[in-house]
C-alpha cells in the first residue's frame, strides 16, 4: 500500500513533536531539502548516517518507442537519483 506523505504533513509533524511554530518548521524543512539538493547538485553524492546514499548518475540518451504507435524518438540525456539504503536502516525495515 502507497501513502503520500506531503511537505504540510512533515511540518504538521514537526510543529506537533518539537514544537517549534509551523513557520519555523516550514523554513526548517524548505533549509534542509535545499541543502540536500544543492549538495547532491555540487557533488553528486550524499551519505546521512545511518539512514544511506543518495547519488547522481548520468544517463546517456538513447532511441526509445512508443509501444502503442511504434514510433521512434530519442530519449534525452539526463541525470537521474539513486538511494542506497544503509545496513542499519534495510535492519530497521526488515523487523517490522
Amino acid at each position: 500500500m502507497r501513502v503520500n506523505i506531503t511537505k504540510k504533513n512533515i511540518i504538521n509533524s514537526i510543529y506537533m513533536q518539537i514544537g517549534f511554530s509551523k513557520k519555523i518548521s516550514e523554513n526548517l524543512l524548505e533549509d534542509l531539502l535545499n541543502l540536500l539538493i544543492n549538495n547532491l547538485k555540487q557533488n553528486k553524492k550524499i551519505k546521512i548516517s545511518n539512514f544511506g546514499t543518495f547519488s547522481l548518475r548520468n544517463k546517456k540518451s538513447r532511441i526509445g518507442r512508443n509501444p502503442l504507435t511504434r514510433e521512434k524518438k530519442t530519449i534525452s540525456k539526463r541525470n537521474v537519483i539513486l538511494f542506497k539504503p544503509s545496513k542499519e536502516f534495510k535492519a530497521f525495515i526488515n523487523l517490522t
